[in-house]
């Protein structure tokens, strides 16, 4: 797939200068984003007289991590050298042990300069082992340092929710240089789960300063995926504040933000594009123009009239059209209910035999929370329901449950003293474990029977027969860590075996891309490859299998995008909540929350009865709740 890019020069970005206050561009995924910072860098370094430094910024976390591999892969190949590069840490943690699996120098050694051949003396991380007496000298030495090379060439940058740059967080001044700083406590909670909990994160940190960053010659901001959607809307159209401080950037002379589709999202030219300029007027963009018209106006679409679109910047749709206002309301309306005609076709296709469904679920308990009415409803229909439990989950549980369960085999194989020594043992590991320290692969492994045996307890409570659940125990997933390995081909050829084995017609995916560590992002693309290679092996059935994506747990499809509505009926409705609550070891206390601090159960309900009133808000049935879908359009 070539590079979708919706905005990529002065051009474009000036029919959008009224909203837009930062030259941004937006590409179809964080891939080809990617790709185009990395060759930027690699000829910019080989357009660089190699007796003079090429100064690097660079940033942590998982937003560059693709711009290193591109970096990795460019030098391997011979296509750049880093033999003239000076590199620059935005950050780290205070204090921080270098060797730490937490520190930024264990990072980026890990991720970057371990494969390539940049001088060591060349690499500057700020030091978080420094004497506290000592950070305001050194901190003014890293200034000095970047200003003997001639200042940073190219740097680097991702975003935090407050809109921090490096550790700059709200309050910080334009011209702050290198410095020590409390870290926000939002900024804490959302590196809590790297951490296995927001008490062993930091407090402190050293960070480039904002005005050591303006005075960079290019700055290159990434922000990837639909959690960074508001605060990238907040810094590219809101007014400069110290209180988003990537606000700040609107005045640097050659800043660019690099956003993919889902960061883009909230920007006025993704969200409403007719209120800033000309608007392509397909099916799905009238559909969510008259959509968003209708809550703008606080009406039903039925009863929309000519001066609502007149008033509301939409003669362009009017023009477009070659029918009157009211039939466009009527012909939205409809589509909108096809959404639950297309539900009511699926349910009712056990006429002769009974079709076989497979649900993929990231972690073992996705598959009720995102989509467990419509797991309820296709058993109640009499299809054969098969559920796909990507991977263990097994970091996701705290060692105290381990704790329970083995205390509870002592109890109940008294006279075994194989358990009992087990059981002591597994006592002394947890008890001398260390923040951060990986299982034995024995507590990795009791912590997963765990999790599925509250799998296979939710199974029963949907009405799935146990020998349907299918736990694959993903080996991209198997680390023991918060860091997971990228999939492989035996990740892909696992997926593709069962698919050959189930041959179902309908696959649900997650395409909830929003969890705090990429597993079902992974996921979805294990499935999508084991869906390509099927297709490539001639497997006559694929071609006729439709793909639903779900989303549920960390946010939902809007109504404009959903393709299929699965109406819940109270009933079902606490049927979902009692196979959410199965799930023990992640109830009340989930390991890894993300930023939204309501249970599992509290989310998904809340966001079904809220999709049930947007529904009814815009002149269709009320329902309940209701599950949204939308198709996998890669088969048709």
């Amino acid at each position: 797939m070539g590079v979708s890019i919706l905005q990529h020069s002065v051009e474009g970005f000036r029919s959008y200068a009224n909203r837009e206050r930062i030259p941004t561009q937006i590409y179809f995924d964080s891939s080809q984003a990617c790709q185009v910072i990395g060759d930027e860098i690699i000829q910019q370094i080989n357009q660089k007289d190699t007796s003079q430094p090429f100064v690097l910024g660079l940033a942590t976390g998982s937003t560059p991590i693709k711009v290193y591999q591109h970096l990795i892969r460019a030098y391997q190949a011979g296509e750049v050298s880093f033999s003239n590069v000076h590199s620059f840490n935005l950050d780290e943690y205070f204090p921080m042990n270098p060797q730490s699996i937490h520190s930024y120098v264990e990072f980026m050694h890990k991720n970057l300069f371990d494969h390539i051949n940049i001088p060591k003396e060349n690499i500057h991380i700020p030091d978080g082992t420094i004497a506290p007496d000592e950070i305001d000298n050194y901190c003014k030495s890293y200034e000095e340092t970047i200003e003997s090379l001639g200042g940073i060439d190219i740097q680097l940058l991702g975003i935090g929710r407050t809109g921090h740059i490096g550790f700059n967080e709200p309050g910080s001044a334009i011209h702050s240089e290198t410095r020590r700083v409390w870290l926000d406590p939002i900024t804490r909670k959302d590196a809590a789960s790297s951490f296995f909990g927001e008490q062993f994160v930091p407090q402190q940190a050293i960070t480039m300063g904002v005005d050591t960053i303006m005075k960079a010659k290019k700055v290159y901001l990434m922000a990837w995926g639909e959690g960074k959607s508001n605060i990238i809307s907040r810094t590219v159209e809101g007014s400069m504040s110290d209180q988003v401080p990537a606000t700040f950037l609107q005045q640097h002379n050659d800043c660019v933000f690099i956003l993919d589709n889902a960061s883009a999202s909230e920007l006025t030219r993704q969200k409403t594009p007719w209120l800033v300029g000309s608007c392509k007027w397909d099916s799905e963009q009238i559909k969510k123009a008259v959509i968003w018209l209708a809550r703008h106006c606080k009406k039903s679409i039925l009863k929309l009239s000519r001066e609502d679109y007149e008033n509301n910047r939409l003669q362009s749709l009017l023009v477009a059209i070659n029918y009157e206002v009211c039939q466009l309301n009527y012909k939205i309306h409809l589509s909108l209910l096809e959404a639950f005609d297309v539900w009511s076709s699926l349910k009712n296709l056990n006429q002769n035999a009974p079709h076989k469904a497979l649900v993929f679920s990231p972690h073992p308990d996705d598959d009720v929370i995102s989509m467990g009415g419509t797991l309820i409803e296709l058993v109640d229909n009499g299809f054969d329901v098969h559920i796909a439990y990507q991977t263990s989950g097994n970091i996701a549980v705290y060692d105290d449950e381990v704790i329970r369960f083995m205390q509870f085999c002592t109890e109940i194989s008294a006279d075994n003293p194989t358990t009992a020594k087990e059981y002591q043992n597994i006592v002394s590991a947890l008890s001398n474990k260390k923040v951060g320290d990986v299982d034995s692969l024995r507590i990795q492994e009791i912590k997963g029977l765990i999790r599925k045996g509250e799998a296979l307890a939710a199974c029963r409570v949907c009405g799935i027969p146990e020998n349907n659940a299918h736990f694959m125990n993903l080996p991209f997933y198997e680390t023991g860590a918060v860091k997971k390995k990228p999939h492989q081909k035996e990740d892909v050829d696992l997926t593709f075996k069962l698919l050959r084995k189930v041959k179902p017609e309908k696959i649900f995916a997650a395409g909830d891309l929003s969890d705090p560590h990429g597993t079902h992002r992974v996921c979805l693309q294990v499935i999508f490859s084991a869906i390509d290679e099927l297709l490539k092996a001639g497997d006559a059935w694929i071609k006729n299998c439709e793909v639903w994506l779900y989303r549920g747990a960390w946010q939902e499809w809007g109504v404009n995008e959903i393709k299929m509505a699965v109406p819940l009926s109270p009933k079902n409705v606490l049927r979902k909540r009692e196979a959410i609550f199965k799930h023990q070891s992640q109830k009340d206390r989930a390991m890894f929350p993300g930023p939204d601090a309501r249970e599992f159960w509290q989310r998904a309900e809340q966001r079904n009865i809220h999709t049930a009133n947007q529904y009814n808000l815009l002149g269709l049935p009320e329902f309940e709740a209701v599950e949204g879908f939308v198709r996998y359009m890669h088969l048709v």
